[in-house]
């Protein structure tokens, strides 16, 4: 099974499409997990210099977050879903729904990611992510017994502030979540947030543990299943997920160096 790593694009905004693109290439990525612009032009820019550089292409969407109604949600959801899919990615990661839409009107669009899906032949995974129809796992298990089909991005550090815990008490949840996930959002979060300071650091090693634990299991049983590719992005993001000193605002670490640290600990365990 081939194992390949993506740059986040989310915190790298402010910089020029080529001066990331030479970025990631030069870290040594395999590719680039974005949220593609809506217009054609913008968008064929981008896709065309990460194929240039011989890099692939996760594409996301997550703009609906701050769509709150669900028929504008719903209308949102369609034209980006269909915008990331027509790039031709590897796969798309949605972050779907809202933790407050009832189980009818999130199964919707459940059913309409997977009928885009469909129609373009592109692979959908639905994030696991705070404020989604995924925000806890008692959220999400109902959906996966509904929908035996579904297929996760594993960000698992938005349950461990969801729950307050590093999840050791309901390994439950994760033995019937984990056969599900597709693709892993490689941060390590915490009891008390999503993104520990620095995961090199003494004081972060039990989460570290507890998350590589989890993306260990999920790279075994992609292996098991005879899966020919698991992708992983580092996805340590800007402000406010990096911590800043009070009054001055001074970042306490640098999520970029952070990720590509990242980068060299996941090959280091997980190979190509």
């Amino acid at each position: 099974m081939i194992v390949q790593i993506f740059a986040a694009h989310w915190g790298n905004n402010e910089l020029a499409p080529q001066v990331f693109v030479d970025r990631v290439k030069a870290a040594g990525f395999d590719g680039i997990e974005m949220s593609l612009p809506l217009d054609a032009a913008a968008r064929g820019d981008w896709t065309g210099r990460i194929a240039a550089a011989g890099l692939g292409l996760i594409a996301s969407q997550w703009e609906t977050a701050l769509v709150p109604g669900f028929e504008a949600h719903r209308a949102a959801l369609d034209e980006l879903l269909n915008n990331a899919c027509a790039a031709g990615p590897l796969h798309v990661n949605s972050q779907t729904g809202k933790d407050y839409f009832t189980p009818a009107q999130n199964g919707a669009l459940l059913e309409l990611a997977d009928a885009i899906s469909r129609r373009h032949g592109v692979p959908i995974y639905h994030e696991i992510h705070r404020g989604r129809f995924s925000a806890h796992p008692m959220l999400l298990l109902p959906y996966l017994e509904r929908m035996p089909e579904l297929r996760l991005t594993a960000d698992l550090s938005h349950w461990c502030c969801a729950c307050e815990s590093l999840l050791d008490d309901q390994p439950q949840t994760l033995a019937a979540t984990l056969p599900h996930v597709r693709h892993i959002h490689a941060r390590v979060g915490h009891p008390q947030g999503p993104q520990v300071a620095d995961f090199r650091a003494p004081e972060s090693q039990a989460a570290l543990a507890a998350h590589l634990s989890w993306w260990d299991e999920v790279v075994r049983l992609r292996r098991a299943a005879g899966a020919g590719r698991m992708t992983l992005t580092p996805e340590f993001g800007p402000v406010p997920y990096t911590q800043t000193l009070p009054y001055t605002q001074q970042e306490v670490s640098n999520a970029w160096e952070l990720n590509v640290a990242m980068l060299a600990l996941l090959r280091g365990r997980y190979g190509h």
